[in-house]
């Protein structure tokens, strides 16, 4: 039997290529996504994978999620935590609420998401946990204080668990995208982007989504079962650890 994969944040970007990578490689996919129906709906008309509507910033909303998820297609094996907001601005122009919706949903969803999982995942002896962090929660970024603190906890979570799991064959990893090429760093301009962007990056390029998801596949899989506690960088070499 097929096993079960969660994508969070998964109808667009990233999280897109990443639930499409799973099912080409035959696993059965859950997309969720917080807010924007007429693309989730779009994204399950054209890759047939079936989306699921709730924010990652609430537990109850990711218990029940879950439930929704797992009737429909049995107990979830892989979870990617990919869902992310960014509320940018300078620190001392920073509101509170701007600091507390990105830790709500880029740290505080990714224990929402994984508590709920992960007592199955233990009774099962098998479970697969990959986080999406950022390079910006290695090097931190000047006007993304928020941003970075959350996406470095990302790290300290993922190495932290990946402890706890390790006995029961669960692994917990996390990968580091740069800039990729989504929709949203497409709408960067293009003087912006070939000026001040480009130049720090020594391939030369945007990253693929799909490169990130390649990742992710691996991670998921059974040959992958030695590495846990990891954070892979996918950056093009502007950034190394």
């Amino acid at each position: 039997m097929s096993r079960v994969a969660l994508v969070t944040g998964g109808t667009r970007g990233i999280g897109a290529a990443i639930a499409i990578a799973l099912k080409d490689n035959g696993y059965k996919v859950a997309a969720n996504y917080a807010g924007n129906d007429e693309k989730a709906k779009a994204f399950e008309a054209v890759t047939g994978i079936p989306v699921f509507k709730w924010d990652v910033s609430s537990y109850t909303a990711c218990v029940e999620g879950i439930a929704q998820v797992e009737a429909a297609l049995g107990p979830v094996d892989i979870l990617v935590n990919n869902a992310g907001i960014t509320r940018d601005a300078m620190f001392h122009k920073m509101t509170p609420e701007q600091w507390g919706e990105v830790i709500s949903t880029n740290l505080s969803g990714l224990f929402n998401m994984t508590h709920p999982l992960w007592s199955g995942m233990r009774d099962r002896s098998f479970g697969r946990v990959i986080n999406i962090s950022s390079i910006n929660g290695q090097k931190g970024q000047m006007g993304q204080v928020n941003y970075s603190a959350a996406k470095a906890g990302d790290l300290g979570f993922t190495k932290a668990l990946a402890q706890e799991g390790a006995a029961k064959n669960i692994t917990v990893n996390a990968i580091c995208p740069g800039y990729i090429a989504t929709e949203m760093v497409r709408a960067i301009p293009e003087k912006v982007l070939n000026e001040r962007i480009l130049p720090q990056i020594p391939v030369g390029r945007l990253g693929e989504p799909e490169e990130i998801a390649r990742i992710v596949v691996f991670l998921a899989s059974d040959q992958a079962g030695f590495i846990t506690g990891s954070t892979i960088s996918a950056n093009g070499g502007q950034f190394f650890v």
